[in-house]
């Protein structure tokens, strides 16, 4: 086998040279992967087919304001109606994040509502075996005293810390906060977040900017984008926005705007991006480092804000002690050769892309693979960021902005009888291993837990607006650890993965039919909006916010205290009470004078409503708050102390690391890890020779939703056909294997295997498996059952090295032909 692996790499490594060579040579800008519209009439003829789709009611239209949360992205929608029934979702024109702009999913999200074989119709109670979908309906209040008599029976034992949930609603979201609160106040610590890349970022703040508030990018504003995998064209970020800011970067206004994507496959954003630096997967910290090192060499950096507001840039004492700084170290070891050979990018590349970069006016490098929401490599966001301070470019138009979450109103402290007090002296079951672990997610450490024969105890699980079960990159770990859970409670309104495993589902309703509110941490300002009914709802499901103050009153004493909300909207209010009394922000939006045209100028907005009551009118029916200037204020307070400033070497870890007990792990034994280093790919063995990359696609979500039907007619064949989904190879690589178009093949993780069909490409990196994400439903309808392949199911042996979350973006893998 060694001789075969050592063949396979040679050939490979022969390929891989002549890939770069034909990527730089011109495949940008060729549409080697076009976005995969189809005709629209072809696609309405498909919905007519659809059995749940009746014939819409004649009469008068109507259009209803809101917010789409089917994503972080917070854009504005306009959802047009004939009755009661929505027949058409738009992107709002008067809207700050997405003025018209909206993604396919968003377009497609009436289907989400409508599709009366996905939703869940009313509480449900499991009758059969786990998985089955045997489940018989309750009544709202047969549901609520069985959840709360176990959480009583389970707090007068002693035992309310082995009750688990799991929340992915936004982060911001009044809903979010009642979930933990409500946890807190029955006694457990064991609250927890799915892994993200905005828990990543945040770690990033803290550690290198001293903030406890979220980092932007103010793209609108700079003119040139240096792009580490953020799939701006494939749904990253606030996708409505982005769309509408590609069509700015390309206006005849605008064409000095310079894009450099740097990603393994031609996707959208990279085959429409001026130039295409295609680094093997996994080795983008070592680009970016080595193009921060040709920035020090040629002195293109940008002194006075290195001197005056960043620490451990040059050489330094730490009590006492000389301490190497980060421009020796970058120099020493990321020279322009040396990257080369292992990112496989050429040095005139490198060197060319960091001249580039450095003598811009506004340069801005940005990281977060694929949509931007699944987390990363830390060390690759540190070094991505250390790029931006080189020039400087924090709290500028066009940079990085460290703006602020909106000034919303604190909630009233909860009360914590001495129950709860007493089990909350447990810290938690699940706490995540790792330096990072007060901003990383918990939930890998819960799997491993409950899969362990002599783990904590896990009685009860809650899950709230997520599907773990099948968006956890785990090797479907997760899966099985839902089986050894005794008591599982959904709260999704679809039936998805985890619901089908749920002893009771609590059916929430979906985003067209509660009120809710949101927050955008992508965004270069602070912005707050909120969702009203846009349809009476279709079945017995109820707001979760609301059933979750329901459910404290049913338990009583200080957990009921802690509630004195009637319902989710005068907790929404409450907290929305803060923003008037700011003083600052608007909840108006003028084409003309756009959010990022105000912070290239400083324009001052003061409040435009003339007291609360109009202000919550305005938000109650679907309005926003937003306030353009927020990262002035920040950066006010950000560099203002002499030892508060941008960290090259971060102390901030230095102090984490000390503290760390496991003293032995290489992770925090070597003094580079307090500054961006690249370690290497992890050695595999040598049974696994390629890498497999899952990647996103706009028009297919790879969340805990499923596809719309209208997204599905989108794909092509060479995407999914019947029920095979298709991975992308480079024909180089097929070559040595021996595979044609339409092949199917096996590919095979330390985790698993699945079962697959072969799409040659020549804008797939040899070497490299590229596996679309969002494929391989085992729950919901005809349309995502069985479509396809779960890339997710290959995943979880590697892990990053400083927050212990499990690595999404490459996985080793072998390949073999299916006879």
């Amino acid at each position: 086998m060694g001789s075969d692996k050592k063949k396979i790499t040679e050939l490979l490594s022969v390929n891989r040279r002549n890939f770069i060579k034909f990527a730089i040579g011109g495949a940008v800008g060729t549409g080697l992967s076009p976005l995969p519209w189809k005709l629209i009439d072809d696609t309405a003829i498909f919905t007519q087919n659809l059995p749940w789709v009746p014939i819409p009611e004649t009469g008068k239209f109507t259009k209803v304001k809101s917010h789409c949360t089917l994503c972080p992205g917070a854009c504005g929608i306009e959802v047009r109606k004939v009755g009661d029934r929505a027949v058409k979702i738009e992107g709002r024109t008067d809207h700050p994040v997405n003025p018209g702009g909206l993604c396919p999913l968003g377009m497609g999200g009436l289907q989400l509502l409508y599709n009366e074989n996905i939703r869940c119709k009313s509480p449900l109670k499991r009758v059969g075996a786990r998985g089955t979908g045997e489940f018989e309906p309750l009544s709202w209040d047969e549901a609520l005293s069985i959840l709360t008599h176990h959480i009583l029976e389970l707090r007068s034992n002693g035992k309310a810390s082995s009750i688990v949930a799991i929340d992915d609603y936004n982060s911001g979201s009044t809903v979010s906060l009642l979930i933990k609160r409500f946890m807190k106040t029955i006694g457990s610590n064991n609250y927890m977040r799915l892994p993200s890349a905005e828990g990543d970022m945040a770690a990033v703040s803290k550690l290198m900017y001293g903030s406890d508030t979220p980092v932007a990018y103010d793209l609108e504003n700079s003119d040139f984008i240096l792009s580490f995998g953020c799939g701006l064209l494939d749904g990253w970020g606030a996708p409505g926005r982005i769309l509408n800011a590609w069509g700015l970067w390309r206006s005849a206004e605008n064409r000095g705007v310079t894009i450099y994507q740097v990603e393994p496959r031609a996707s959208n954003t990279a085959s429409k991006a001026d130039k295409w630096i295609p680094a093997i997967p996994g080795t983008e910290t070592a680009l970016a480092l080595g193009i921060a090192n040709v920035i020090i060499r040629e002195n293109l950096y940008n002194k006075g804000f290195i001197e005056n507001r960043t620490y451990g840039f040059f050489e330094h004492e730490t009590e006492g002690i000389k301490q190497r700084g980060f421009r020796d170290t970058i120099v020493e070891n990321y020279n322009p050769d040396r990257v080369s050979e292992i990112t496989g990018i050429a040095p005139e590349m490198i060197i060319s892309t960091a001249r580039m970069f450095a003598r811009a006016k506004a340069p801005l490098a940005i990281c977060g693979k694929g949509k931007g929401i699944l987390n990363g490599d830390i060390n690759e966001f540190m070094a991505v960021h250390a790029l931006n301070a080189l020039t400087g470019n924090i709290n500028r138009p066009g940079g990085v902005l460290t703006g602020a979450r909106p000034p919303l109103g604190i909630l009233p402290d909860p009360e914590i009888d001495e129950i709860a007090s007493e089990s909350l002296k447990n810290p938690g079951m699940a706490r995540a291993n790792g330096v990072l672990k007060e901003y990383s997610s918990q939930t890998s450490a819960l799997t491993e837990n409950i899969l362990k024969e002599n783990g904590q105890e896990v009685d009860t699980l809650l899950v709230f607006s997520s599907n773990p079960a099948f968006t956890l990159p785990d090797g479907g770990d997760f899966y099985k650890a839902l089986k050894k859970v005794p008591f599982t409670v959904s709260f999704s309104p679809f039936l998805d993965e985890t619901a089908m495993m749920a002893d009771l589902i609590l059916p929430d309703h979906t985003y067209l039919e509660k009120i809710d509110d949101t927050e955008c941490p992508s965004l270069q300002y602070s912005f707050f909006g909120m969702t009203q009914p846009v349809v009476t709802p279709l079945y017995d499901t109820r707001n979760t916010g609301d059933v979750i103050i329901n459910l404290a009153e049913m338990i009583g004493g200080s957990t009921a205290n802690s509630f004195p909300f009637k319902g989710l909207e005068e907790a929404i209010k409450t907290r929305a009470q803060g923003l008037f009394d700011s003083g600052e922000g608007t909840g108006k939006y003028n084409p003309s004078d756009t959010p990022w045209k105000i912070i290239s100028t400083g324009t001052i907005i003061t409040t435009d409503f003339k007291d609360f009551k109009e202000m919550w009118r305005h938000l109650r029916n679907g309005g926003f708050w937003y306030n353009p200037l927020s990262h002035i204020k920040a950066d006010t307070g950000l560099f203002a102390e002499p030892e508060s400033k941008f960290e090259f070497v971060s102390r901030r870890l230095k102090s984490l690391v000390e503290a760390y007990p496991e003293k032995s792990t290489p992770d925090v034994s070597e003094k580079a890890l307090y500054m961006p280093h690249y370690r290497g790919l992890e050695k595999s063995d040598e049974t696994y020779p390629l890498m497999m990359a899952p990647y996103e696609m706009i028009n297919l979500t790879s969340g805990w939703l499923p596809n719309p039907p209208y997204l599905n007619k989108t794909l092509f064949d060479s995407q999914l056909k019947g029920d095979d989904s298709f991975v992308e190879i480079n024909p180089e690589t097929a070559l040595v294997y021996k595979l044609k178009e339409g092949d199917k093949i096996q590919v095979t993780s330390v985790k698993g295997s699945v079962n697959v069909r072969v799409h040659l490409f020549d804008g797939a990196m040899p070497g490299v498996v590229f596996m679309p994400m969002g494929f391989g439903h085992m729950a919901y309808d005809d349309f995502s059952f069985g479509k396809g392949c779960n890339p997710n199911t290959l995943m979880g042996a590697e892990k990053d090295r400083l927050s212990n979350q499990p690595a999404w973006w490459y996985t080793p893998v072998k390949i073999s032909k299916v006879v």
